[in-house]
């Protein structure tokens, strides 16, 4: 038995989509119905993991530890966790570390952050060889949790239960694009059993018969079907259309699970990856306070919204099909100095506050441009403001990996002004007026270093858009 809880937790599901129907015609097969999550061109597990966690409202409750699963890291012999760290605007106090490789990850980022009242990020890019399963039934997408064995918690830990076994289900060499699976029956029959054990052992421990909700996540097609079979909750499942999306997984079914609970619910999380482990929570009161806010941001909810996606355009942001750059130089490699002095900068896009004036300055100095005053400025963190787009530019010379560019000039609200590139909305409906808000991405990648910054983002996106790109 562990005391530990879920205080907070949230989802990031990316706008683009992959209409299954728009796969089988470019392919020439049978897509069937359905679409899948799509990240976008300057979207990895880092960002979306950012985007997920600073969704949780961290605010001066700094969590201790930040535990990041994935089996897509942006990094190897790096740390990842470190930029959703800094991202997030914590200080150097604390831990963070990646657990990366396999989709399992995300059960070892749950428990170590349930065990130390700390931060679990799972994010992940889900792709296949061309008109594979892989491909059309994937998804993108993460989800975070902010665990706590104090008062408030939304949903208690009751009980835990894994069984492992060594059998090849699943399997992706070092540098290869796509994952290879081993034939489906064989993956059924060593499965099942793992899971019934460890649902029994989880269900017996937390003295409980039979769920209200139950969660199934595994990369295996088949044992899920089966497993949700014989192990059905009172209430029944809600189709979660998003595809399977690895390590963020069982986090963004779990989070659409917590969007619909009532108070004093026990949710079922199952999940079936190099063996099976089996958590058995209960919801409190607090689920209910909130309700309409989280639903509004739920799974369900972002899922609704989106952008169509053509083929062509995701086969070149998965860097599957090359294609013609613009007529103009590569950047250069980001340097590791500036980069490290400008951290809080770079990374949290906190600007400066004059003391004496309150002119805000972006990105932070010394002397105040309004009144001179030298030294006398108060960090402004500005990740979480929204603001107003002044002017915009749209280039469609300079390079991109997704062309054209359009840069945007945003008044913020409460002071500070600074141009940044949009992404995630279409060079044609910007206008002077647009409401937007920042968004962690990637600008770009050279010899392997890549260069996180912020961007704008119209505020509507993810919520009600529904144009093809």
């Amino acid at each position: 038995m562990t005391a530990a809880g879920i205080q907070s937790y949230a989802a990031y599901v990316p706008s683009f989509r992959l209409e299954h129907e728009e796969l089988g015609s470019a392919l020439t097969v049978r897509g069937g119905r359905g679409r899948r999550t799509v990240a976008s061109f300057d979207e990895d597990t880092t960002t979306m993991g950012v985007e997920a966690a600073r969704r949780l409202a961290l605010g001066s409750a700094a969590p201790p530890s930040i535990h990041f699963a994935t089996t897509a890291p942006a990094y190897v012999d790096k740390t990842n966790a470190t930029a959703i760290h800094a991202a997030l605007g914590l200080d150097h106090r604390g831990f963070a570390v990646d657990l990366a490789g396999s989709a399992r990850s995300a059960v070892g980022a749950l428990r170590a952050a349930a065990a130390g009242d700390g931060l679990a990020v799972l994010s992940d890019l889900r792709s296949g060889r061309p008109g594979s399963a892989d491909e059309r039934d994937g998804g993108d997408g993460a989800a975070a949790f902010r665990f706590g064995s104090g008062d408030g918690a939304l949903a208690v830990v009751l009980a835990e239960a894994s069984a492992t076994a060594e059998f090849l289900d699943r399997w992706r060499a070092p540098g290869e694009q796509a994952s290879r699976q081993w034939e489906e029956r064989f993956g059924l029959e060593q499965y099942l059993p793992l899971v019934q054990d460890a649902v029994a052992r989880a269900l017996a421990a937390a003295g409980v018969e039979q769920a209200d909700h139950v969660v199934v996540s595994s990369p295996h097609a088949r044992t899920a079907a089966q497993v949700a079979k014989r192990f059905p909750g009172r209430t029944p499942a809600t189709p979660l259309a998003i595809g399977y999306c690895g390590a963020a997984d069982p986090g963004l079914r779990l989070a659409a699970v917590l969007d619909r609970a009532g108070p004093g619910e026990t949710i079922l999380l199952i999940v079936a990856a190099d063996g099976a482990d089996a958590s058995v929570l209960r919801t409190t009161d607090a689920i209910a306070t909130g309700r309409g806010e989280r639903a509004r941001a739920g799974v369900e909810a972002q899922l609704a919204g989106g952008r169509a996606l053509r083929y062509a355009t995701y086969l070149t942001w998965r860097g599957l099909l090359e294609r013609e750059p613009p007529r103009r130089p590569e950047p250069d490699r980001p340097a590791a100095p500036p980069s490290a002095r400008a951290e809080a900068w770079k990374f949290a896009f906190t600007g400066s506050r004059c003391r004496a004036c309150g002119f805000v300055h972006v990105p932070p100095i010394r002397v105040c441009k309004r009144c001179r005053t030298v030294d006398e400025m108060d960090p402004i963190p500005l990740a979480a403001q929204p603001g107003t787009v002044a002017t915009f530019t749209v280039d469609r010379l300079a390079f991109s990996p997704s062309p054209p560019l359009t840069n945007v000039v945003v008044d913020f609200d409460g002071g500070g002004r600074y141009t940044l590139e949009l992404t995630d909305g279409d060079p044609s409906t910007v206008a002077i007026g647009t409401r937007v808000e920042t968004t962690f991405r990637r600008l770009y990648t050279v010899e392997g270093v890549h260069n996180y910054f912020w961007k704008a983002r119209p505020l509507a996106v993810g919520r009600d858009e529904d144009e093809e790109h």
